[in-house]
């Protein structure tokens, strides 16, 4: 056999950054044949077509609404459903619903276009914090100190976001804080998803067992007309059952990953977090007091920004501003200079420029089911799909109602005002009390929100941590199934005790 001739080597240094190349013939086949799961914005696009392939399909239709004083808004008004005419969506509805998720292009009126300037304001402000290094710095100070108990700061930090999603329906508000707590999730030796888990789990319980959240609670019960009182104990125990399985199992995850690293869902992925989140964090500076400002300085920012959506009315005109002119004043104060803050901040803005274009993608799934009128439509399938039930039957029945409604109307404050108007007085028919539909509500709500590619929120943490979609269904399928079983049971022990305890 005649030997294969030798091919001399290359002349020259090898550059590092070319690493071998496996020639595409010598690939394992399973692993040329392996499916790829679409990115998010593959998701998202595939969604637009798919409702707008539906306004085609479902009758168009709408409900009369009148102006409520108490919303703010108007509201659908029950058993006035009435076919309109129709008005499917097109291939250049699709070509424009990207464009008219961000703002209308007919009255310039604003969608997503708020959140995504204040996700590339929060970019940028991160950008320049982490470029005068003080979060590589603290993040290597706390380790050391948290050595052997860095367990203890899932529970406290899924406790902190868990308060704010159950007072103030905290969800846009966490996006600001996926840069920060990956990196640090990643030093203690979890994962990126762990730090996913903690913000997002932590909050969307919060929201699922809201007691005072004016989002969601308090403009349901309005809707309903019920004090948003009514229910509060029954709401309280499922916060608490709800909160305690969730963290329990993030637990679990997070030290099964700590003990073996080869049992991240996201193993595959994390030389390139580490490269990502801490590409600096080996050779960072020695924790020193001007690091110590600017964390003071970070940390400040974020109480005055839960301050002003808490107690200050403000929302993301205000907070988007807030980001910006605090990324100015660290910058000066880390002594940045000039060039040097303008390119961190731009350099920040240009990391989240891609989750910004999957909020705009995610509201334009929306924008097309109303523009095709079938939103009314599917409501009035669910209000005809309840009649005639039993009291425990009908509560369950509602919860699952709310869940599909939730995936087209992502919005807790919109799914509010659109469906309790009309479900809420049906609970009459069945002797259920309307403070358990409120509560049917906000646990549908708050489960699908953990998941939804309509939603800003998921989409857009999982594209900051860098974890993909399909990493994240595998992870939290079995929190929605024990969330749900945990809903179901206590919507019909509520039924059981005539309704909910106040």
């Amino acid at each position: 056999m005649t030997p294969a001739p030798q091919v001399p080597p290359p002349q020259g240094p090898v550059p590092k950054s070319a690493p071998p190349q496996t020639p595409p013939s010598k690939l394992p086949a399973k692993l040329s044949a392996r499916f790829r799961f679409p990115s998010a914005y593959t998701i998202l696009l595939a969604l637009i077509v798919l409702v707008a392939a539906m306004t085609w399909i479902i009758p168009a239709g709408k409900y009369a609404r009148v102006a409520s004083e108490v919303l703010g808004k108007d509201v659908p008004v029950a058993g006035t459903y009435a076919l309109t005419e129709a008005n499917p969506q097109g291939v250049w509805d699709i070509v424009l619903a990207p464009i008219a998720g961000f703002y209308d292009p007919s009255s310039y009126t604003a969608n997503a276009i708020d959140v995504a300037l204040f996700v590339l304001m929060i970019g940028g402000f991160i950008g320049v914090v982490t470029a005068t290094g003080a979060i590589d710095a603290g993040i290597k100070h706390a380790m050391v100190r948290l050595k052997g108990r860095e367990k203890w700061m899932i529970p406290i930090l899924m406790g902190l976001f868990a308060l704010g999603g159950t007072t103030e329906g905290m969800a846009e508000e966490t996006l600001a804080f996926y840069v920060l707590l990956t990196p640090v999730m990643i030093a203690a030796g979890y994962d990126a998803l762990t730090a996913v888990a903690v913000i997002l789990l932590g909050a969307g319980i919060g929201v699922l067992g809201s007691t005072v959240n004016a989002f969601s609670t308090v403009i349901a019960s309005d809707a309903a007309g019920v004090p948003f009182t009514d229910g509060l104990i029954l709401r309280i125990a499922l916060l608490a059952v709800t909160f305690a399985a969730t963290t329990a199992y993030v637990m679990r995850y997070a030290a099964r990953v700590k003990a073996d690293p080869s049992r991240s869902l996201v193993y595959d992925l994390k030389s390139d977090h580490e490269a990502h989140f801490r590409n600096r964090s080996a050779e960072a500076d020695t924790y020193n007091g001007l690091h110590k400002i600017v964390l003071l300085l970070f940390a400040a920012t974020f109480a005055v920004m839960i301050w002003g959506v808490s107690l200050g009315g403000w929302w993301m005109a205000e907070m988007s501003g807030l980001f910006l002119f605090a990324g100015i004043g660290i910058g000066l104060v880390g002594r940045l200079g000039e060039k040097g803050l303008v390119d961190a901040f731009v350099g920040g803005a240009r990391d989240l420029l891609g989750v910004a274009l999957i909020i705009g993608l995610a509201r334009g799934i929306v924008v097309v089911m109303d523009a095709g009128h079938i939103t009314d439509t599917i409501l009035h399938w669910a209000e005809g799909s309840v009649a005639g039930l039993s009291q425990v039957v009908f509560i369950n029945v509602m919860y699952w109602i709310e869940v599909a409604l939730s995936f087209f109307v992502p919005s807790t404050s919109g799914l509010a005002v659109l469906s309790m108007p009309i479900l809420a007085p049906v609970a009459d028919f069945a002797g259920v009390a309307r403070s358990l539909v409120v509560t049917a509500f906000q646990s549908a709500e708050g489960v699908v929100n953990l998941v939804t590619p309509t939603s800003a929120v998921v989409m857009g943490g999982l594209a900051i941590a860098h974890v993909p979609y399909e990493r994240w269904l595998r992870f939290v399928w079995p929190v929605l199934l024990g969330l749900t079983v945990i809903i179901m049971a206590t919507l019909s022990l509520g039924v059981v005790l005539g309704g909910t305890p106040t």
